[in-house]
Formats: C-alpha cells, sequence, structure tokens
C-alpha cells in the first residue's frame, strides 16, 4: 500500500477521533464514529489473507449494529426531550441505550466476544490501533453521559466486564486473544470508577493505552503471536523478554508497577463511596486476570511451551528502523507511576 495511503487513513483516524471529543451535538459525534470506522478498515484487510476479511467483515457489522442503536437512541431522545445535545441526554430508554451501543463499540462484556476473533484476523500493529486508538472516541461519549446512567447499570457493566474477561483469557494461548481478553478488562476498571470520578477513568485508560502500547511493540518486535513461539524469544532477546514480562505483571496490577498504582487509587475511591461488596469482586476478577498474565511469564522465562512445535527460531533479529518509542513506552508502562511521586518530591526539594 502506497505511503500516501498510509498517511490519509491515519489522518483519518486522528481526524474522527478528535471531531468526536469537541463534539457537543450528537450528529457530529457520530460522524466522527463514522470516519473513525471507516478508516481503519482498509488498514484492517491490507493483508489479502482470509482472516483478516473475515475480520474486517465481522469489524464493520458490529461497528455497524452499534452505530444505529446509537442512532436511534438519539432519536429517541431528541424526540422526547427535544433536544440533540449530548449532555441533555435525560430519557432513561434512550440512555439505555446509548450505553448499550457505546459498551458494543468499546468491547464490553457482555457485548464484548466479538473483539478477540477479530483481533485474532488482524496483525499486531492494526491490533495496536483497535486496542487503544478506537477506544478513545466512544469512551469520550460513555464520559459525557455517565453522570446520567443509573450507578447499578455501570456498576454491574464494569464488573461483568472484568469477570467474564479474566475468565475468557485463562486457556488462550493466542496472544492476540489474551490482549482482547485483557482490554475488555481494563475498560471494566474504567467504567466501574467513572461514575465517582470521570478523571480517574480517563487516567486508567491512558495508562491502559501505555501498556497495551508497550506490550503489542514488543511482540511485533520479536514477531511472536503466540505463547508456542513466545516461549522461543528468549534466546534471542533476554533484554526484552524481561521487559515483557515486567510489563505483563504491570497489566496484571502487580505492585509496585504502573497497573497495580491506579487500580489501587480506583480501589480507594470505591470504598469512599461504601461499594465494599463491589470492590472485593472486582479485586478477585484481578487475581484471575493475574493469573493468566503470570502463566505466560512463566512459560516465557522459566520453562518452554508444552507441546511439541516446527516453528523455525530466527538466531538473527530483524533491524528496526524506529528505536525509540519501544523504550520510551516499556519505561512508561513499568515505572510511570512508581517513579512520579519521587520526582516530584525531587523537584519540590531543589526548588
Amino acid at each position: 500500500m502506497p505511503a500516501i495511503l498510509y498517511f490519509m487513513f491515519y489522518a483519518s483516524l486522528g481526524l474522527g477521533t478528535s471531531l468526536t471529543f469537541l463534539s457537543s451535538h450528537w450528529l457530529t459525534a457520530w460522524m466522527g464514529l463514522e470516519l473513525t470506522t471507516l478508516a481503519i478498515l482498509p488498514l484492517m484487510a491490507q493483508h489479502h489473507h482470509p482472516r483478516a476479511s473475515e475480520a474486517t467483515t465481522k469489524y464493520l457489522l458490529v461497528q455497524a449494529s452499534a452505530t444505529g442503536l446509537l442512532l436511534f437512541a438519539t432519536i429517541l431522545n431528541g424526540w422526547v426531550e427535544m433536544s440533540w445535545s449530548i449532555n441533555e441526554m435525560k430519557n432513561p430508554y434512550a440512555l439505555t441505550l446509548a450505553m448499550s451501543a457505546l459498551a458494543l463499540k468499546l468491547g464490553l462484556a457482555p457485548f464484548h466476544l466479538w473483539l478477540p476473533e477479530v483481533m485474532q484476523g488482524l496483525d499486531l500493529l492494526t491490533g495496536l490501533i483497535l486496542s487503544t486508538w478506537q477506544k478513545l472516541a466512544p469512551f469520550a461519549l460513555l464520559v459525557q453521559i455517565s453522570q446520567a446512567m443509573p450507578p447499578a447499570l455501570l456498576t454491574i457493566l464494569g464488573l461483568s466486564s472484568a469477570t467474564l474477561a479474566a475468565w475468557g483469557g485463562l486457556n488462550q494461548t493466542q496472544l492476540r486473544k489474551i490482549m482482547a481478553y485483557s482490554s475488555t478488562a481494563h475498560l471494566g476498571w474504567s467504567v466501574i470508577i467513572i461514575q465517582f470520578s470521570p478523571g480517574l477513568a480517563l487516567m486508567a485508560l491512558g495508562i491502559y493505552i501505555l501498556m497495551t502500547m508497550a506490550a503489542f511493540l514488543t511482540m511485533k518486535d520479536m514477531s511472536s503471536t503466540k505463547i508456542s513461539t513466545f516461549s522461543t524469544s528468549w534466546s534471542k532477546s533476554p533484554e526484552k523478554m524481561v521487559a515483557m514480562i515486567l510489563i505483563l505483571l504491570s497489566l496484571g496490577g502487580l505492585p509496585p508497577m504502573t497497573g497495580f498504582t491506579i487500580k489501587w487509587l480506583i480501589l480507594e475511591e470505591l470504598t469512599k463511596q461504601d461499594m465494599y461488596t463491589p470492590a472485593t469482586l472486582i479485586v478477585m476478577a484481578a487475581l484471575i486476570s493475574l493469573y493468566f498474565y503470570a502463566r505466560l511469564s512463566y512459560f516465557t522465562i522459566i520453562s518452554l511451551f508444552p507441546g511439541t512445535s516446527n516453528i523455525k527460531t530466527y538466531w538473527r533479529q530483524k533491524n528496526i528502523k524506529d528505536k525509540l518509542i519501544l523504550p520510551i513506552a516499556t519505561t512508561a508502562a513499568i515505572f510511570l507511576l512508581p517513579l512520579m511521586p519521587l520526582t516530584l518530591a525531587l523537584t519540590y526539594f531543589y526548588n
């Protein structure tokens, strides 16, 4: 594909997301969502492979269904409340429909089953875009309507996303499917806290994007898409595999890394709101997620994945042109929040 087409598609992704961010009217927000959907479809189908074509078709159908449901919700609210403003959606039926549509777009449970199958048919770079950038526009709309949503609905949606994604990722051997379930689980943490602290929910989403970007870039650098090939990458680059293990444990929420800090803040806010039962349940779901991250780390450094494999192990790595993004993303994913209080303290001390 020519470079000018890549530039056009990436620019359309940025333009669509920015248009949704700046929108106060449902029509312009819908235009931004459609622009991002249409821009990523050629990137998903660029590899002429049946799996890529199947993933593109599934993604198009899911997003079209979610868009139709969102349009119906906005039309219902406009008919009843005589307003097309995003912040003035007050009809309970319209709110429920809009929440369902945004949950389908984000891949939240119980509307998450399409995400692992679509992710499995994509290359790692497009999977990274789908897991990170494509979440921004729907999540921005979710933040704007979250204060009018019933708190019980958001709590149930967050708990079900964290729990079902944790169980779904247990027996997976495909790295892209594991990252898809990880996306659903982390968004569950953001959704459950969005009603009490939207800023904390946005912070959780940003940290998830950093950790996911570091994980996908490392997998792309090592050319690994399955645990069986991932477990043989230790001999090629032990330093990168150690960093990858720390990224996985950070995704699982192991202290004192970045992923633990944001979950600690969310649990603290939940306890302040006297939501002890949801806090306990989501911690138990996080322990299940931590298990399959630890399992992946175990097969990476301690033992080989069980079973015979005829996969060739390449002793010479590919020449990576961009050598700056991966170390920055890896450092941020592992040490961003643990080092932040120390940095602020030293800055205050020297000033």
